[in-house]
């Protein structure tokens, strides 16, 4: 999943012009730790550090040496509950005013798993800023 959220990151940037500098707080999710890893890398590798504001909420969500998590729990509940907690608090709190969400996933069905075919992953970017 770490290659979708990467292009999904790559387009938003060059499609608003944008820097990773430009957001307090990105955050993917949930690509644990070795995806976060993943991710930070290839950015560098296309001229974006994000290693300064980035973050995965699989990783902020669980430990991995007090829980068997492997390599993490579902995408869209990491985005949903770590923004809606977290990081919802600290825009309300004006301790950030830009953040730039992108929720992971992979697009799984038994028939492909049973062929062994590649999973396909996929990603959507959400930019919330707070202007008041």
């Amino acid at each position: 999943m770490a290659p979708a959220a990467l292009d999904t990151l790559l387009t938003h940037l060059k499609d608003t012009g944008r820097k990773p500098s430009y957001y307090d707080l990105i955050l993917t999710g949930d690509l644990g730790h070795i995806g976060k890893e993943i991710l930070a890398e290839l950015s560098q590798k296309n001229g974006y550090n994000i290693n300064a504001n980035y973050n995965d909420c699989g990783v902020l969500i669980f430990d991995k040496e007090n829980q068997d998590t492997h390599s993490g729990g579902s995408g869209c509940a990491c985005c949903g509950s770590v923004f809606s907690g977290m990081v919802f608090n600290k825009l309300r709190n004006k301790q950030i005013n830009k953040v730039l969400l992108i929720a992971t996933g992979a697009l799984t069905n038994s028939t492909t798993n049973q062929q062994g075919e590649s999973i396909p992953g996929i990603a959507h970017a959400i930019s919330i800023e707070n202007n008041l």
